[in-house]
Parts: C-alpha cells; sequence; structure tokens
C-alpha cells in the first residue's frame, strides 16, 4: 500500500511540473492556480484559456477520485466552518503574497526566484508553526 501511495505522488508530481511546463512554453503564462482563478473571474482577455485549465484541473481530480481511484480522499475532521475560514484565510494569503504555493512553489523555485524562495520558506514555516499550535497547542 505504501509504494501505491509513493508512486500515486510522483506521477501527480511529474503531472503538474508537466502541466506548468506546457502553460509556460506554449501561452507563456505561470502556473499559479489563484492568478489563474482571479484571471478566470476578472479579466476579460484571459478568461477562456483560464477557465479551460481550471475546468481540466477539476476535472482530472474528479476523473482520478471517483473513476480511477475511487474512496481514495482521507476523511477531515474539521467541520465545514472551519474549513470555509481556513479557504478564506488561504486566499486572503495568496493576494498578500502576490501567489500561491503552486505559482511560487512550483514555478518561481523552477525559475530560480528568489522571491518564490522566500514566499515558499514562508508557507513552510507558518504550515508547521499551525500544525503545532493545532495538534499540540490547542488539545
Amino acid at each position: 500500500m505504501l509504494m501505491v501511495n509513493w508512486i500515486n505522488a510522483l506521477l501527480g508530481g511529474v503531472l503538474i511540473g508537466t502541466s506548468a511546463t506546457i502553460l509556460l512554453a506554449f501561452n507563456g503564462r505561470i502556473a499559479g492556480i489563484s492568478g489563474i482563478f482571479n484571471k478566470a473571474i476578472e479579466s476579460k482577455i484571459d478568461r477562456v484559456w483560464s477557465w479551460l485549465f481550471l475546468s481540466g484541473m477539476l476535472g482530472g481530480g474528479a476523473i482520478y477520485t471517483y473513476i480511477l481511484a475511487p474512496g481514495s480522499i482521507p476523511q477531515s475532521e474539521f467541520t465545514p466552518g472551519i474549513v470555509l475560514i481556513g479557504g478564506l484565510l488561504v486566499g486572503f494569503g495568496t493576494r498578500m503574497g502576490n501567489g500561491c504555493t503552486s505559482g511560487h512553489g512550483v514555478c518561481g523555485l523552477g525559475r530560480l526566484s528568489w522571491r518564490s524562495l522566500v514566499a515558499v520558506i514562508t508557507f513552510l514555516a507558518t504550515a508547521m508553526i499551525t500544525v503545532f499550535i493545532t495538534r499540540h497547542l490547542l488539545k
């Protein structure tokens, strides 16, 4: 079972890297999901490809989850309200940090961007502190 999860993670990483490279090579765009989502909602020019990219991402996840590996989504112990608040905070953070983990982590680090390196270190440090607080201090 552990080997299958490792292989799935490796294949997922290869697919993410490949899709980010293809988007940059053929469209000249960075595959930062928060930026793409923003363009899909606000832009008049970049709207079509943004919606196609987002639809492909959601569709691919749905195909994997419901057809290729049904029951593979782990159950969360958090209430929907907490998840919603967390999502809103992530959205606020992506606007404040001028990008998200996919834009900075996958694309920015691949382009050797110092700004992205600082952002990724900040993301990871914040995540570790949050996990420590929620798992050890609040229980």
